[in-house]
């Protein structure tokens, strides 16, 4: 079950931070959105894979799952749960993502209020600092693990996640997932940043603690 679960989370990462990229760079025909949102797909691939390829291989591709049952590579078995997995981990990612700017439509015009102070509605900040923080320390729990890590390459894939979250975070919040990044900043900056504080510090250590409870699910050999 744990690898059924790691494929979902894993193409829950991908549509959320792909598209979302999209969304928030507004892909159109534009050079910058186009590379932008290419990167991002393939920075969420190159992060996922080094951190639930130990557990599950990181498919988070109906047809990556295809080949490898073809191939002989898994199961007819798991190669149908792989499947439905990953579709309900699109969704869920597509959930989320719709709740980031269906409670604050104005930020589909790319405004922002500054680098620490929500762009939209406090809800929607603390969704996005939420979210997006339980992602980075999932990479983090995950490709620093004992057994399943990524040994030497775990600074590598943390850092290229970073650079994702923040191609799509910059859009609603500044990007903090980070408290102490952000209680500095916002003192100085004073204002909304510094009223809007509380959401840098509750969403990033909510979502921290969301991703030890996922890896503890998914990354357990119990």
């Amino acid at each position: 079950m744990k690898k059924y679960l790691a494929e979902m989370v894993g193409t829950m990462v991908l549509v959320l931070l792909g598209c979302g990229t999209a969304v928030s760079l507004n892909c159109g025909c534009d050079v910058a959105s186009v590379v932008g949102t290419a990167v991002a797909f393939g920075l969420a691939v190159v992060a996922m894979a080094y951190t639930i390829g130990g557990v599950s291989g990181c498919h988070i591709n109906p047809a990556i799952t295809l080949g490898c049952l073809l191939t002989k590579r898994i199961s007819a078995k798991d190669a149908g749960m792989y499947m439905i997995f990953q579709v309900i981990g699109a969704f869920i990612g597509s959930a989320i993502l719709y709740a980031l700017v269906s409670t604050s439509p104005e930020l589909a015009e790319g405004t922002t209020t500054g680098a620490n102070a929500c762009s939209g509605t406090v809800v929607n900040g603390l969704i996005a600092e939420i979210v997006l923080t339980c992602i980075f320390v999932l990479v983090v729990l995950g490709t620093t693990d004992e057994k399943k890590g990524a040994g030497q390459f775990a600074g590598l894939a943390i850092g290229l996640s970073l650079i994702l979250i923040h191609l799509v975070g910059i859009h609603y919040t500044g990007t903090s997932v980070n408290p102490a990044r952000s209680i500095a900043p916002a003192v100085f900056q004073g204002g909304d940043a510094l009223a809007q504080l509380w959401v840098f510090i509750v969403g990033p250590f909510v979502g921290g603690a969301l991703a030890a409870g996922i890896w503890k699910v998914i990354g357990s050999d119990k």
